[in-house]
């Protein structure tokens, strides 16, 4: 192989060198400064993208931060509106027990009355069939019959000792 030649080989190195040099400097001298554009135009937009997100992230925690404070404050008007029920109702619960018990009384007293007023016409029925008993055993003992009044009155007697 005529490249393997010692004679052949330092003039190969020679233009292979010049090669080398004029492919560099004609490639890499025009294509590395827009290299460097490219990577600083891509570290500008990832420290923007960042910036952005950042500022982003700081708005939605603001937002969060609002949110949870919203929710805070329908909570406490959620427990107050409760409690204002509740009192409502407890005071309306109140005044219908006490209404029924005022009606309850009532009841009771008329029904105090009925309970009087048939205890008495019982007693004085009691002693009118009294008075008629006890006129009817003197009757069959001696045979005389009593007055009603007075057997009445012997019958009012012995119910008011008792």
């Amino acid at each position: 192989m005529p490249q393997f030649e010692l004679a052949n080989f330092i003039p190969q190195m020679a233009w292979l060198a010049l090669v080398f040099a004029i492919l560099y400097f004609g490639v890499v001298t025009p294509t590395l400064p827009k290299l460097g554009r490219v990577v600083q135009a891509r570290e500008d937009k990832i420290s923007g993208d960042v910036a952005a997100a950042d500022a982003a992230k700081s708005h939605a925690d603001g937002v969060a931060a609002d949110y949870a404070a919203q929710i805070a404050a329908s909570q406490n008007a959620a427990r107050a509106a409760i409690a204002k029920a509740k009192d409502e109702s407890t005071q309306a619960v109140a005044a219908k027990l006490g209404a029924t018990d005022d009606e309850l009384k009532a009841k009771a007293e008329a029904a105090q009355v009925q309970l009087e007023t048939a205890r008495t016409g019982a007693l004085a029925e009691i002693e009118s069939v009294v008075a008629e008993t006890a006129s009817d055993i003197v009757h069959k003992l001696t045979g005389a019959r009593p007055a009603i009044e007075s057997a009445s009155a012997a019958a009012s007697a012995v119910f008011q000792r008792n």
